[in-house]
């Protein structure tokens, strides 16, 4: 029996993740420790999980450990476990601050303890069948990307600056950063941004549109704003659109979609096909149980977070900003 702890359940993913884990075979949850007790009791209760009140003892009596909780805690909680000698799976963005992120990494390093990132957008079947196509040359050499990450827009804790560590920007750049490092096997080198708070009333950006340069020579526009309503049928999007000298690409993550029409709940979008989540929370059990080195690690959690605070230094300083 494996057992996994869960260090905070700020983040909605939690809960996906929690059900993926209940729904396998030879694993058992260990408990939830949550700095607010009343989401740790109302989660655990929802989940069907034990609340736990020493996030130490928690890690301490399991195989691993999985970090949801806000990104500015995301490092107190690595380091728990690390330091108990537990890999873990940390929710992006791996943390608020590049310092932040380098400890992290450190610390596991040094404990020789495996860092995982949760980006689960890696694991479609649409993503891994671009980069086939990308790789095999049948778009010829790639010229130019333009991705979207739209979203509903998530209020708590995710519109605090401090908690947070920015808006829409932090939320919704990272993902698209780690398939395009992944697709073309290249690092982000500059960035030009700009953001605002266009469409809610709130303390961080709802809209942002960010042009990157790669390090293999195409320049990437990314919008990762906050824009779609609460009467919209889904949560949002992830797309890419890949220009090459012999063809196009069009990628569009979650499009396998049925659509639901409900007197109750009105019209909406129910995906079918692979869970990415499962097909992560897979990953890091093999992870704690051949060894394998995560498929999503430590530095892809880096790279990605560098790309957004130099985004942010681009609009602070009005110009174009080297990652």
């Amino acid at each position: 029996m494996t057992k996994i702890a869960i260090l905070g359940i700020a983040h909605m993913h939690g809960y996906s993740y929690a059900r993926a884990l209940k729904g396998m075979n030879d694993i058992e949850i260990a408990g939830l420790y949550d700095e607010d007790r009343s989401r740790m009791n109302r989660a655990c209760e929802d989940l069907g999980i034990k609340p736990c009140e020493h996030p130490e003892e928690l890690v301490a009596g399991s195989d691993g450990v999985i970090v949801t909780s806000e990104n500015s805690t995301h490092r107190k909680f690595v380091e728990i476990a690390a330091g108990a000698g537990k890999h873990v799976l940390c929710e992006k963005p791996i943390a608020t601050t590049v310092e932040d992120a380098e400890a992290m990494i450190e610390v596991c390093r040094r404990n020789n303890v495996k860092l995982q990132m949760a980006f689960p957008v890696r694991y479609s079947a649409s993503v891994r069948k671009a980069r086939e196509i990308v790789s095999g040359g049948l778009l010829g050499e790639v010229v130019s990307l333009v991705g979207t990450n739209h979203g509903r827009m998530p209020g708590g804790w995710f519109i605090d600056p401090v908690l947070g560590g920015g808006g829409a920007v932090m939320d919704h750049t990272v993902h698209v950063v780690d398939i395009v490092r992944w697709l073309l096997n290249c690092e982000f080198t500059q960035v030009y941004a700009t953001y605002g708070t266009m469409i809610h009333d709130i303390p961080v950006e709802d809209c942002g549109l960010e042009m990157f340069k790669l390090s293999t020579g195409q320049y990437m526009t990314l919008d990762c704003s906050w824009s779609r309503p609460k009467a919209h049928p889904y949560w949002g999007d992830v797309t890419l659109h890949i220009v090459g000298t012999e063809g196009t690409l069009f990628l569009d993550v979650f499009n396998s979609k049925i659509e639901v029409y409900s007197n109750e709940k009105g019209g909406r979008w129910d995906n079918y096909g692979d869970n990415l989540d499962s097909l992560m929370i897979e990953e890091f059990l093999k992870v704690l149980r051949e060894g394998k080195e995560p498929f999503t690690d430590g530095n892809d959690g880096l790279q990605s977070l560098k790309a957004v605070t130099a985004a942010y230094k681009s609009f602070r300083e009005g110009k174009v900003v080297e990652i």
